[in-house]
């Protein structure tokens, strides 16, 4: 029986991360999870969503080039992932929470602490979620997860000046929801 033929030229089987999937996904799980809570993935499915990237990233990882980082690679696997869990949310229960009111901040020992925490995480994602795909995508690479601006376009698949723009005009409405915010004396919107 002849061997199986590899569908990926030499050159795409190289570019191929060396690390195994076991140390990817050891490495990578805060990642993926922090990512998908901030792409409006609720705490009760943070867990099938991440489980579902991990699968996709297992399929595909022979296929990554090598042309961006890994980060940027899996965070256009996570948003797609994010993006389905969402539609499948809206399809199955229209009146369902938001994903910002269904935080829960077990573990953490300081109830003033914890308080302020949640109360300002609550506010990240409400201000995240007040964004389009777009702008919100290149303000968690960027400003999140700590990208520069040029591996952010790669990630997203855009031009450099678009990426810039965009991450311009994302913190200009994010301060202003901060400015809303603030001017209801600390209430969430």
């Amino acid at each position: 029986m002849p061997a199986e033929p590899n569908p990926l030229p030499d050159e795409r089987r190289q570019a191929a991360p060396s690390v195994g999937f076991a140390a990817l996904y050891k490495s990578q799980l805060g990642f993926v999870w922090r990512n998908l809570r901030r792409l409006g993935v609720p705490e009760a499915r943070l867990r099938d969503a991440a489980q579902d990237a991990f699968l996709v990233v297992y399929r595909r990882l022979r296929e990554f080039e090598g042309r961006g980082t890994l980060e940027a690679w899996l965070y256009s696997i996570v948003r797609r992932v994010a993006a389905d869990h969402r539609r499948q949310i809206r399809r199955k229960d229209p009146g369902s929470p938001e994903p910002a009111e269904e935080l829960s901040n077990e573990g953490e020992p300081d109830p003033e602490d914890q308080a302020a925490r949640g109360e300002a995480l609550r506010l990240l994602l409400r201000l995240l979620g007040e964004l389009d795909d777009e702008r919100r995508d290149i303000v968690i690479l960027v400003d999140l997860e700590g990208m520069s601006v040029a591996e952010g376009a790669t990630a997203l698949g855009c031009n450099l000046n678009t990426a810039y723009s965009r991450l311009r005009a994302a913190r200009e409405q994010m301060r202003a929801g901060l400015e809303r915010y603030r001017d209801d004396e600390g209430r969430l919107p």
